[in-house]
């Protein structure tokens, strides 16, 4: 299942991971350190999922995470770089957000079939 939002450029990711992630019961959530959030831990605890997310180096006190496990995260990553190639998506030729995540859905799935 793949679930997405579009929000404002000046908006941070890790607010919209609660509201992903409503619903959704998985085993894991693997995330970058951006989304190191004691609140969105929290809830990924509640939800019965490990947090895979490597903790800020800031932090007072260092979580533990699963290292093998994050690694497949660059999974995520290739398939964002791989929709970049499509034009229409890197340069955000649709005003409208409707539309803009049609064509998301529809290069998603030219790429999985390919």
């Amino acid at each position: 299942m793949a679930r997405w939002t579009l929000t404002g450029g000046q908006v941070h990711d890790s607010g919209q991971a609660v509201p992903l992630l409503d619903g959704v019961q998985p085993d894991a959530v693997v995330a970058d350190k951006a989304y190191d959030a004691d609140a969105l831990i929290a809830h990924i605890r509640e939800i019965g999922a490990a947090a895979v997310i490597p903790p800020r180096s800031n932090r007072l006190e260092q979580r533990s995470f699963d290292k093998h496990q994050y690694k497949h995260r660059n999974l995520i990553e290739r398939f964002f770089l791989r929709i970049k190639h499509f034009r229409r998506i890197s340069t955000r030729y649709e005003k409208l957000a409707e539309r803009f995540s049609a064509f998301i859905a529809i290069v998603a799935t030219f790429l999985w079939l390919a």
